[in-house]
């Protein structure tokens, strides 16, 4: 049984798609707050939302229950949607293309198993306290990687 409440927020950056890109995390918990950011100089969009998910429940020592706020409908729909039929066909789309970024999707998967995860989609850009700080941070990484940061 998980014991911790942890709220998430989760978003990747791109700046050109593919090219230098970032993700940030924003955990709440228990009154606590914890940031966390990285980047890729040469990425997708796609690759930074799903890093930023990865990032976020390894960041968590113990099993937790965890509210996962995405903006990004292919993290939250691949995870609880689409993730299944890949892994029975193995790890092929309905329409029989290997499934991109599988390495990610295995990663996300194996972690999202330690926890009881669920997982929201919020609007980006929508003034979402949590959301926009996940989305700086990535930006942040991205501007730090190109020496423009802190």
């Amino acid at each position: 049984m998980a014991e911790k409440a942890v709220e998430v927020y989760t978003d990747g950056a791109c700046r050109g798609n593919p090219g230098p890109g970032g993700w940030g995390v924003l955990l709440r918990w228990g009154g606590h707050e914890r940031e966390l950011k990285g980047s890729e100089p040469d990425t997708t969009n796609n690759r930074m939302e799903l890093q930023a998910a990865i990032e976020a429940l390894s960041a968590l020592r113990r099993r937790c229950r965890v509210e996962l706020y995405t903006d990004s409908e292919y993290l939250r729909r691949g995870i609880t949607e689409w993730l299944p039929g890949w892994k029975q066909r193995g790890w092929k789309t309905a329409s029989r293309k290997p499934v991109r970024n599988r390495e990610l999707w295995e990663a996300l998967d194996r972690l999202q198993q330690k926890h009881e995860v669920r997982w929201h989609w919020v609007k980006a850009h929508a003034g979402h306290p949590g959301n926009e700080r996940a989305d700086a941070l990535a930006n942040e990484a991205i501007d730090e990687m190109n020496g423009r940061g802190a």
